[in-house]
């Protein structure tokens, strides 16, 4: 009984008495799902233009983190650092698609998946050479982040904001309403969607396969470099972050593949939910360290109701 108590009472009842609490945990939540987010963007934007599943977008989060200190530590101004990492992501999704992705134009995803890999340790290598593995320290207070916190007090309670969530959070809506503007309403936006809803169509009246390719991967190294700086600003620079990276896996399990919607909706669902169960349910219950593993879980259970995600379409071959 005790055991039940714990589980479908006790947390609803803690919820209830310190309802300023609840809010804490609901913005943490929520600012670590909207970082989960910008990851699976990447991963989505890639695989719907050229069903590859980049495995290599958690080292270019690194990647593009080490590069723009590594900049700055050669006495270029911050704002100008960031400017050159994105002349290197640009060059590195030349690189991608010309070294590695054109010669492999239509050999099994298996083969191009494999390549991913090979980017990703490659890119590892790269960046230990040039920058060492030692942990480094984002430019926050150079780059203008906000540091502090606004203290609120609802139902009497208290509830902190830090400015650099409230600055992520920010930055990261801007950015998400600037892609799916430039995806809905700019030529080259609605070239990758075409290329998205049916590869051969779009091949067929002339959209370049190469130039979506680069324009892809550069996006989603825009995306690595946002979402660098701010998981950078929290937690520091080092190879660990591809590790914080790959939660993004579970978002996509869970928002489908192929869905924009699916990676901004799935990454706010699981940042809030696996911080919602580390609290209430994890702690009391086992003891805490559950966020390393529940969303993992949470998107098993969704998979094994709807394989294709929930904002994946279904997908039906008739023999």
């Amino acid at each position: 009984m005790d055991l039940l108590n714990q589980i479908f009472i006790a947390p609803f009842v803690d919820m209830v008495a310190a309802p300023d609490f609840l809010l804490q945990v609901l913005w943490e939540g929520l600012v670590s799902g909207v970082l989960y987010a910008l990851i699976a963007l990447g991963f989505v934007l890639i695989y719907r233009s050229s069903r590859i599943f980049n495995f290599a977008q958690g080292i270019m989060v690194v990647f593009a983190a080490l590069t723009l200190v590594g900049l700055h530590s050669f006495g270029i101004p911050a704002w100008i650092s960031v400017a050159l990492t994105l002349g290197v992501m640009f060059v590195l999704a030349v690189s991608i698609e010309r070294i590695v992705l054109r010669p492999l134009v239509g050999q099994p995803d298996i083969i191009l998946f494999m390549a991913t890999i090979g980017i990703t340790l490659f890119l590892i290598g790269l960046g230990e050479i040039i920058f060492g593995g030692e942990n480094k320290q984002m430019i926050s207070a150079e780059l203008g982040i906000p540091t502090g916190d606004t203290v609120l007090e609802p139902w009497g309670g208290l509830l902190i904001l830090q400015h650099l969530d409230m600055t992520v959070v920010a930055v990261a809506v801007v950015l998400v309403g600037a892609l799916l503007a430039f995806l809905n309403y700019t030529q080259m936006g609605r070239a990758i969607r075409a290329l998205g809803d049916d590869h051969q169509a779009a091949l067929s009246v002339g959209i370049s396969l190469q130039t979506i390719w680069v324009l892809v991967w550069f996006i989603a190294g825009i995306i690595a470099l946002v979402t660098g700086i701010a998981w950078g600003a929290r937690a520091g620079v080092s190879f660990a972050l591809e590790v914080i990276a790959y939660k993004a896996l579970p978002v996509l399990m869970l928002g489908g593949l192929e869905s924009i919607t699916g990676a901004i909706i799935g990454g706010l669902m699981i940042g809030i939910l696996e911080k919602l169960f580390e609290i209430y349910w994890g702690q009391p219950i086992l003891g805490g360290n559950t966020e390393t593993w529940f969303a993992f879980v949470l998107a098993l259970i969704v998979l094994l109701f709807r394989p294709q995600g929930l904002f994946g379409e279904r997908i039906i071959e008739r023999v």
